[in-house]
C-alpha cells in the first residue's frame, strides 16, 4: 500500500464512530494497544519520580492536545504571547519545529525583532509564530529544556509557551492548557494509530483549562476538574500574498474563492471563510504541513480557471510555504484567522494570569 493510500485509510478509520475487524482494523488495533500501554507507563514513571521533570528559573506554559491533528493551537500560542507580552512578561515560545529541515538542538527562528530562518528550515508553525508576534523570541529544537534555558538566559525569558507539548512532561510547567475539538474530543475512542488519541483520555485531569474549540452545536461531555472554556476560528483579515498588505474582510462577501489548504481540518477553512461571505466555489485539500511543488501551484491555478474564481485563497500557515512562488504570490490571497473565546476572552486571560502571577521584576 503506497504511503498516500495509507494515510487515507488510517484517516477513514479515524472518521468511523466504531472500528471493525477487517485485517488492516485488526492490525491498528494491536498496535493501538501496545501503543497505549507504552504511554500508560510511561506516564505512570512521570507520576511516580521515576522520570524527573526540570523546572527551569521562570514561568511555564504549556498549550497542547490530546489527539492528533489540528484543534487551533497556534491561533492560541499567538493570542497568549501577545496577552503576556501587554501584561508586563518577557514570553519566548518553544516548538519542537515539526517538519521542519533544522535539526540542531537549538535553533532561533526570532529574537523578537527579525526572523532568522526560512518556514521549510524551522516549520511552519513557528515562523508564522516568529513573523506574527513582534517582540517575542521564537525557537525549536527537540528538547525544551535546552531551548528553554537558551531563552531564559540569552533573551531573558521570564514566562516560555510551549507549544504542542502536553506530552512532553519533561519540563515541568506552571499551567497546562489543553485544546479539544468541541464536537469530537476524543475522536473514534482509540489511541494511535487506531484512532487520533495521543494518550488516554484520563490524562486530561493533567490539564489546568480545557479549551473546545470549533462550531459544533452538541458538545460531548468530559471528565476534567479545570475551567472550560470555547473558542471559535474566525477571519480576522484578507492580506495580499505579495506585498502582505491587509484588506477589509468586507472585500470578501460575494466573492468567487477557490480555496486550498495543507492543514488538519480543510472543512473548518471553508467554514471560516463562508462564514467572512466568500462563495467557495471549491476547495483543493492537501495533506497538514504539506510543502508545495510546481506540480501543486500549476493544478491549483488550472482549477481555480476552470471554476472562473474570482480569488484563489489560502491559510496565513500555508503562506509562508509559498514565498519561493514569487509569481504564484501576486494572484493569490491569505486569511488570517484568530481565535474567538467564550463565554468571554477577558473570563479565559484572566484564568491564564491567576495562575501565572505577576512578572519578574527586572
Amino acid at each position: 500500500m503506497k504511503k498516500k493510500d495509507m494515510r487515507g485509510a488510517v484517516e477513514a478509520i479515524w472518521s468511523k464512530e466504531r472500528i471493525g475487524y477487517q485485517p488492516f482494523e485488526i492490525f491498528l488495533r494491536v498496535v493501538s494497544l501496545l501503543y497505549r500501554l507504552l504511554i500508560f507507563l510511561r506516564n505512570r514513571f512521570y507520576d511516580m519520580g521515576l522520570l524527573r521533570r526540570e523546572r527551569l528559573p521562570c514561568k511555564v506554559v504549556s498549550v497542547g492536545n490530546i489527539t492528533a491533528g489540528g484543534t487551533g493551537k497556534t491561533p492560541v500560542v499567538i493570542y497568549l504571547a501577545r496577552l503576556l507580552k501587554e501584561k508586563g512578561f518577557r514570553p519566548a515560545v518553544l516548538s519542537r519545529g515539526y517538519k521542519g529541515k533544522a535539526k540542531a538542538p537549538i535553533n532561533v527562528v526570532s529574537d523578537g525583532n527579525r526572523l532568522f530562518m526560512k518556514a521549510e528550515d524551522c516549520g511552519d508553525e513557528p515562523f508564522l509564530i516568529g513573523k506574527s508576534v513582534a517582540g517575542v523570541p521564537v525557537l525549536t529544537g527537540p528538547k525544551r529544556v535546552i531551548t528553554g534555558r537558551v531563552a531564559v538566559e540569552q533573551f531573558g525569558a521570564d514566562v516560555l509557551i510551549l507549544d504542542d507539548a502536553f506530552q512532553h512532561r519533561q519540563l515541568a510547567r506552571d499551567l497546562d492548557i489543553v485544546l479539544v475539538s468541541a464536537g469530537r474530543p476524543l475522536g473514534n475512542g482509540f489511541l494511535l494509530p487506531a484512532g487520533p488519541l495521543r494518550e488516554s483520555p484520563a490524562s486530561l485531569k493533567r490539564s489546568d483549562l480545557i479549551v473546545r474549540t470549533g462550531d459544533d452545536a452538541e458538545v460531548v461531555s468530559l471528565s476534567v476538574s479545570g475551567p472550560e472554556f470555547r473558542a471559535r476560528h474566525r477571519a480576522a483579515a484578507v492580506i495580499n500574498a505579495a506585498t502582505g498588505l491587509d484588506f477589509p474582510l468586507e472585500d470578501l462577501r460575494g466573492q468567487r474563492v477557490y480555496a486550498f489548504s495543507g492543514i488538519a481540518y480543510p472543512e473548518a477553512f471553508r467554514k471560516t471563510l463562508t462564514a467572512a461571505g466568500a462563495v467557495v466555489v471549491a476547495l483543493l485539500p492537501f495533506p497538514d504541513h504539506h510543502v508545495y511543488s510546481r506540480e501543486d501551484i500549476r493544478e491549483i491555478q488550472k482549477r481555480a480557471e476552470e471554476e472562473k474564481a474570482d480569488l484563489i485563497m489560502t491559510t496565513e500557515k500555508d503562506g509562508v510555504k509559498l514565498n519561493r512562488f514569487h509569481m504564484f504570490l501576486e494572484k493569490i490571497h491569505l486569511l488570517r484567522i484568530t481565535m474567538d473565546f467564550t463565554p468571554d476572552e477577558k473570563a479565559f486571560s484572566d484564568a491564564v494570569l491567576e495562575k501565572l502571577g505577576h512578572p519578574q521584576a527586572d
